[in-house]
Formats: C-alpha cells, sequence, structure tokens
C-alpha cells in the first residue's frame, strides 16, 4: 500500500483537490467547479448473478455503485464507461449487463461514452466474467462535500439498504457451495441514493456522505470524518433486511457481519443535531471526538 501511495502521490498535479484513498477522486475543472471520478467492480458477486439469470441486475448493482461513491463528494453524474472481460465473451450476457447498467444512467442523467470488451482466455478461465467501470461527475466547489465540517455531536443517518448491495460475496458463495438459493434474498441491486441524498439536502445541512461497500460501516464511515472525530452508533436503532438471519443461521457471527456487510444501512449522512428531526432518515448515532473509527453503543 506504500509503494502504491507513492506511486499516486507522484503523479499529484496543483489541480488535485483532497487526499487519496477518498470514495472519489476531484480534479479541479476551473475554479468554481470539481470533476469527481470513481472505478470499481461488483467483484464476486456476479457469479451468483450469472447462476441466477440476474446479470441485468449486476449492471445495476455497478452503475448504481459508481453513482453512489460519486454522491459523497456532493458531485452529479456525467458520464460512464464500462469494462467487460471473460475468457470467451457472451455477447448476450455483455448486453444484459450494459443494459443495467443503462438504466441507472439513464434515471441520473448520465451519458455512456463508451468502454471496453476483452477475450482474455490466459487470465480468465472458462466460464468467469468480469464487470468493471469508471464514472466522472460534477460538483461545484460551494456544494462540495467533504467532511471537514463535521463536530462532535453531529447526527449520523442511515440510509436503508436494499440487502447486501454488491459485498461479501465471496462469503455467501462459500456458504453456498453448489446448493440453490433464492436470488430475491441474496441478489436485489444496489440501492441508488442520488435523489434521496439530494431531498436530504434540501431539507438538512449534509456535513459528510459515506457509501457503505466492503469493509462495513466501520470500514467506510471513518474515511467520511476529519481527524479528530470518530463515530458511536446504535445497531438496534435499526431493521436489517431478512438476508441477516440467513446469514447468521448459516453460522456468521455479529462480529463477522458488522466487520463485512453493511447491515441494512446502505448509506451514512451526517448533519447538525438540530437537523435530524426534520431529516425524515433514521438516526443511527453520533459523532463524538476521537481517532476516526466506529464504537458500537452494545459493546460500551
Amino acid at each position: 500500500m506504500e509503494r502504491l501511495r507513492a506511486a499516486v502521490a507522484s503523479t499529484r498535479t496543483e489541480r488535485v483537490v483532497g487526499g487519496f484513498g477518498a470514495f472519489a477522486g476531484l480534479f479541479a475543472l476551473d475554479d468554481e467547479r470539481l470533476l469527481a471520478a470513481t472505478t470499481d467492480g461488483i467483484g464476486t458477486k456476479i457469479v451468483l448473478s450469472r447462476r441466477a439469470g440476474r446479470l441485468f441486475d449486476a449492471g445495476v448493482d455497478l452503475a448504481a455503485h459508481c453513482s453512489n461513491d460519486l454522491l459523497t463528494t456532493g458531485a452529479d453524474p456525467l458520464f460512464f464507461l464500462d469494462y467487460a472481460a471473460a475468457g470467451t465473451l457472451d455477447l448476450e450476457e455483455v448486453g444484459e449487463l450494459v443494459a443495467g447498467a443503462a438504466s441507472v444512467c439513464l434515471e441520473t442523467g448520465c451519458a455512456i461514452l463508451g468502454g471496453e470488451t476483452a477475450e482474455l482466455p490466459g487470465i480468465y478461465r472458462n466460464g468467469e466474467l468480469d464487470f468493471a467501470g469508471t464514472m466522472v461527475g460534477l460538483v461545484r466547489r460551494a456544494d462540495l462535500v467533504d467532511g471537514s465540517r463535521c463536530e462532535p455531536g453531529d447526527a449520523v443517518l442511515g440510509l436503508p439498504s436494499s440487502g447486501l448491495h454488491a459485498n461479501g460475496f465471496t462469503l455467501v458463495r462459500r456458504l453456498l457451495g453448489d446448493d440453490d438459493f433464492d436470488p430475491d434474498l441474496l441478489l436485489p441491486p444496489t440501492r441508488l441514493y442520488l435523489d434521496e441524498v439530494r431531498r436530504l439536502a434540501e431539507r438538512c445541512d449534509v456535513r459528510a456522505l459515506a457509501h457503505v461497500t466492503g469493509g462495513g460501516i466501520p470500514g467506510n464511515l471513518p474515511r467520511a470524518l476529519p481527524a479528530g472525530l470518530s463515530a458511536r452508533l446504535d445497531p438496534g436503532s435499526w431493521e436489517r433486511p431478512p438476508v441477516y438471519a440467513w446469514l447468521a443461521a448459516r453460522g456468521v457471527s455479529e462480529e463477522e457481519q458488522r466487520r463485512v456487510f453493511n447491515l441494512g444501512i446502505g448509506y451514512c449522512a451526517v448533519v447538525p443535531a438540530a437537523d435530524a428531526k426534520r431529516a425524515g432518515v433514521p438516526v443511527i448515532g453520533e459523532l463524538v471526538e476521537g481517532v476516526p473509527g466506529v464504537a458500537w453503543a452494545d459493546e460500551a
């Protein structure tokens, strides 16, 4: 990681805004506007999506995931590019993936400019398929959300997830093996938060936004917070989708679920405590002084 950080830092120019490791990178377009950019994939969820014939939803996963990452800065999506790769490509499958991504892009006003397909038999085994993408958006400096205004006592809001979204599927696949499964339980696509966060910003002073992806809430909420602040969360303050009971029944401990999955919270927003009542979103905790991290109220 240190070598990676050094390589990235060596390319930094005066137009780069912010540090390395955020949900989306920022680049100054001019004195008033910033470009935001993010690249991601949907990981091994695509294996189960393919088995279940849900590749359209896998395409939704990718574009929604990228849009949600951009949104942590306050940016609106501008354009998207995708990348599909396999040992031997099935064009019908690629078509389903791109159609799913396009459905999200239509909803957000984001243009798909193009992409790339690659057949790589020396890299991918037979039957494997990968799908990744890059999304670029725009935010005015005056509207930038970067966590810098967060204070102790601010409320942490939790926006519900549709389920597991696109993380933790290496573990899920290990639990399943070759068994049949309920795709409606395990494979709901990643929820798109753009409109909900826009409505929230009309009612509240949104100071920080975090997309809960791999690493769960502890691995993602601290990325949106400034030095000297941590979050104290009450895990009993929201309801979890049924898939979490399914995980527990298969021996996945509460500690492991907190470390790997979103627990039913796909997005976090930080607002002043005075704004929390009019937010229309469940309050799941608050910010406190301390090293960035997450403390659980039931572990005190």
